[in-house]
């Protein structure tokens, strides 16, 4: 059994992820992050699936709050309804500057530290708010930067990074961690936090839309479905 640290949000997609990770037999650390967002509730779900699912899980600290042009890392920008801005029509202000490139250089320092040779990430390319760091075309580029930039790269052992459902539309990852007796019902997408999710910002209109695309009923409960 290889190891593998898995990018654990506590979202959706993180969690299909990670059931992928183990579903591969690989040996897995959960990694999430404490970076400064606007609320904790991804991060009491990061926890509540890691528990579930046995897995060592770590979180590091890393203070993002500088980075005022987030709303996700700032009170002073409001999260956009998804009626005002739609979908992927351009970089929405959700977007954490250099969020990937950071959390994944974590992670490689992580992989090398106990010796797991992959990284995975839940990251999409299909039904998603439209951030550069989920393209194919960066983890490409991220991949080749690990071969030449760590000790394991050069001495010809690089770290894989793994992102098994870039290409899956959100219907799809619904279905795939349904099948695989994901726990979908602990996650959290929303990115406003609070007791309940909102149902309108992207993240939350997305997630819908793949539970009613897959046929499933979404069992976390909203203020606006």
């Amino acid at each position: 059994m290889s190891g593998a640290v898995v990018l654990l949000s506590g979202g959706l997609d993180s969690t299909t992820t990670l059931a992928i990770a183990l579903d591969r037999d690989r040996d897995v650390i959960a990694l999430s992050f404490r970076y400064g967002q606007r609320h904790s509730r991804e991060l009491d779900s990061a926890r509540a699936v890691a528990e579930h699912y046995g897995v060592r899980h770590i979180v590091v600290d890393l203070d993002l709050s500088s980075f005022t042009s987030s709303a996700l890392t700032s009170d002073e920008v409001d999260v956009p309804d998804a009626d005002t801005h739609p979908v992927g029509e351009d970089i929405p202000v959700t977007y954490v500057p250099a969020r990937n490139i950071i959390m994944l250089s974590v992670a490689a320092g992580l992989c090398e530290t106990v010796g797991a040779d992959s990284i995975y990430i839940g990251a999409n390319a299909v039904d998603y708010s439209g951030y550069p760091d989920c393209r194919p075309e960066f983890f490409e580029s991220y991949e080749r930067l690990l071969a030449v930039g760590t000790k394991v790269g050069v001495e010809g052992h690089p770290i894989a990074l793994e992102t098994p459902i870039i290409a899956m539309t959100k219907a799809e990852i619904v279905g795939m961690g349904m099948a695989m007796g994901a726990p979908l019902h602990l996650t959290w997408s929303c990115y406003r936090g609070g007791d309940r999710a909102c149902g309108r910002c992207d993240s939350c209109v997305l997630r819908l839309a793949g539970f009613q695309d897959a046929g499933y009923e979404d069992a976390i409960e909203y203020e606006v479905r």
